[in-house]
């Protein structure tokens, strides 16, 4: 396998801040796009992946999984994609595509596992990790790239390949539209766009935070009614009230005064990763015949589908510019919830 040297920006222990080093990627083979990368958005999974929180990463690790940029180069069998066109890679770059899931659609439930963009072994160069986005280039298989509609702007659309897809899947599961009251707690980097998502979508949208002061930008966002679930009173006026509550949330928090609010079938889907279990009472579940799942992220197709959707009723995330020499920075605001919403990295940066 031939392979050109780039640069990147990664880590080589979990207790080691990000610097700049140079990475392998393979040169493109019959059906691979190679991408220069012009933003990259910042998710929270970088920060856990790099310091090694959700079990043991693979280190030299350069993480990144909302990518957006433009295609130079072209294996000789691709035929979806042209050069210079904006295209996007978000968290998965293989998956085995023989398994029912895969063959469903489902790539990200694919069952020998997915291979992520950036911490899975990596097939084409045996012994080395994925590298993701933090980087000039990527070299992706035709099948896992995306095409940026021409409306949205390139870099408000890089989480959407992160935080849209894993907020736009399960609503769309949950078929929430018209006539439905729809609850999204936690307004951060995924809660920001569910609301945006679930109001696109036709449905009553209540936000919930622990925050008074998030109370006028969740209505900015698209939040018909706004609960401080801090507030037992006001917990207590939805009570039975929700089809479907979309849970944000990566901190420990009571799951049970949520379930309370749902409907008779309703359900709750969590797509924030607490560290630790949730206690979950059988009476929360119980006498209402309620569901409490989870989610994660969407297919190639139903990301192509959010794409599409969010290009069409004008759907960015909320982001702030930084360059990549910013990035460690960055990572302890994140730990601080001091962005709205997305930090999204000019690789333009990673140049100089």
């Amino acid at each position: 396998m031939e392979v050109k040297e780039i640069k990147a920006f990664g880590t080589e222990a979990a207790t080691a801040p990000l610097n700049q080093m140079n990475i392998n990627r393979r040169k493109p083979t019959p059906h691979d796009v190679e991408i220069e990368i012009l933003f990259c958005g910042v998710c929270h999974s970088d920060l856990h992946t790099a310091r090694s929180e959700w079990g043991p990463s693979l280190y030299p690790c350069v993480p990144g999984h909302e990518i957006v940029g433009k295609v130079v180069s072209l294996g000789n069998h691709v035929s979806k994609f042209k050069v210079g066109e904006m295209v996007g890679v978000g968290c998965m770059v293989d998956s085995c595509q023989e398994c029912q899931y895969c063959q469903e659609g489902l790539e990200q439930y694919c069952e020998p596992g997915m291979t992520g963009t950036y911490n899975s072994p990596d097939k084409h160069l045996p012994g080395n990790p994925t590298f993701g986005g933090y980087s000039e280039s990527i070299v992706v298989d035709e099948k896992f790239v995306l095409r940026i509609p021409e409306n949205l702007d390139p870099a408000a659309a890089a989480p959407l390949l992160c935080a849209g897809i894993t907020t736009y899947s399960p609503l769309r599961h949950w078929k929430v539209g018209p006539g439905q009251k729809v609850g999204i707690v936690g307004i951060g980097g995924l809660g920001h766009m569910g609301l945006k998502i679930a109001k696109a979508m036709g449905a009553q949208v209540v936000a919930f935070t622990t925050s008074e002061s998030k109370f006028a930008e969740a209505k900015r966002l698209g939040a018909d009614e706004v609960v401080l679930s801090k507030d037992a009173e006001q917990m207590a006026a939805y009570r039975g009230k929700l089809h479907f509550i979309l849970d944000c949330v990566s901190a420990e928090h009571d799951i049970n005064a949520y379930l309370a609010l749902l409907r008779v079938d309703g359900s709750l889907a969590l797509v924030g990763a607490p560290e630790h279990p949730l206690p979950v009472a059988a009476f929360s579940l119980i006498p209402g015949r309620k569901s409490f799942a989870g989610s994660m992220i969407g297919g190639i197709a139903e990301t192509q589908e959010m794409l599409d959707f969010c290009a069409e009723h004008q759907i960015p995330a909320d982001i702030e510019m930084i360059n990549i020499q910013q990035i460690n920075e960055a990572y302890e605001r994140l730990l601080k919830g001091d962005v709205k919403y997305r930090f999204v990295i000019d690789m333009a940066s990673l140049k100089s």
